[in-house]
């Protein structure tokens, strides 16, 4: 399966997460950037609030598009231990501290004005555009999950089979529309533009 783009692919989800529509206690929380397209699309769909949480990719030193790990936006991380053994720990000291800067920064402009974001007790809906090494959206569960929602669902347009039977241990439901792809998040559209910033603070800013 392959989505036209990011709008596409969360109005499919939408449609599979009907039930939720309107539902007070249900809230979409997206990743920057890409994730709040798609979610965007979603909490439109079901007339639901969306928030966001940022975690960050640790990216190889040798190739940073490359996941060896990641980072919640209060400095926790995932690894994949046999990547993270083959790199010198200062090495890595340094790139957490650079994508702990960034995770604070988006933190602090894309939900400049809004209200604290409180999860507490919620159906909460994980959205991002796909899902690869699945690093990332662990650090995003993690994050949601120390927030006490009452429900924890993550939904993605696509993912590998083996990362999204992972995904599915740790939390309550895991929607995917595909796990029959290889490689990039990106293979999974036709159109894939970068994200800008001032994308995402409009989207942030749009009513539900």
């Amino acid at each position: 399966m392959i989505f036209t783009d990011r709008e596409e692919a969360g109005r499919k989800l939408a449609e599979v997460l009907k039930k939720y529509r309107g539902q007070k206690d249900v809230i979409v929380v997206a990743l920057p950037r890409g994730g709040v397209v798609t979610g965007r699309v979603i909490a439109d769909a079901l007339s639901v609030p969306l928030d966001l949480v940022v975690p960050r990719k640790i990216g190889a030193p040798f190739n940073e598009e490359y996941a060896i790990g990641a980072l919640t936006e209060t400095g926790e991380t995932i690894w994949n231990e046999q990547e993270r053994e083959r790199v010198d720990q200062k090495v890595l000291d340094q790139i957490i501290e650079k994508e702990l800067r960034e995770a604070k920064r988006r933190l602090r402009v894309y939900r400049r004005g809004l209200p604290p974001r409180n999860l507490k007790g919620k159906t909460v809906i994980l959205v991002d555009d796909g899902v690869a090494t699945g690093n990332t959206m662990r650090a995003a569960i993690k994050t949601a999950r120390a927030e006490k929602p009452g429900k924890l669902i993550v939904a993605v347009p696509g993912g590998s089979e083996d990362v999204i039977e992972q995904l599915r241990t740790e939390i309550d439901e895991v929607i995917v529309l595909t796990n029959e792809f290889v490689g990039a998040v990106g293979n999974l559209y036709q159109t894939f533009p970068q994200v800008e910033d001032a994308e995402v603070i409009k989207l942030m800013r749009l009513p539900a």
